[in-house]
């Protein structure tokens, strides 16, 4: 049997920050980006993704979490991690939804 070695925090740091470049570049082209991140996510992956940005933009709009669950026909436990992260006013979801909302 093959053992796994564990992954050094630092080495999976510096992949993501790697990730994180690399997407920042793509992001110009739209038909790139939704290419390269269906080739590095699997399709449940991919589509998750997706229903992770509704939940925040309906929580967002002041849904309840139970009905957002409902909506989109997923745990409540998923909806709760939106809303946490939701709710720090300087994380990731609240500055991406004002950017989203300012270029409407």
């Amino acid at each position: 049997m093959v053992q796994r070695q564990k992954r050094d925090s630092h080495d999976t740091e510096q992949y993501t920050d790697e990730l994180v470049g690399v997407v920042q570049k793509v992001a110009g082209s739209k038909e790139l980006l939704r290419e390269f991140l269906q080739d590095i996510l699997s399709p449940a992956e991919y589509k998750e993704l997706g229903v992770r940005w509704q939940i925040v933009k309906q929580l967002a709009e002041g849904k309840a979490q139970r009905d957002v669950a409902k909506n989109l026909h997923t745990g409540v436990a998923t909806v709760t991690r939106g809303s946490r992260a939701l709710a720090d006013s300087r994380g990731g979801f609240r500055q991406v939804l004002r950017l989203a909302v300012r270029k409407k």
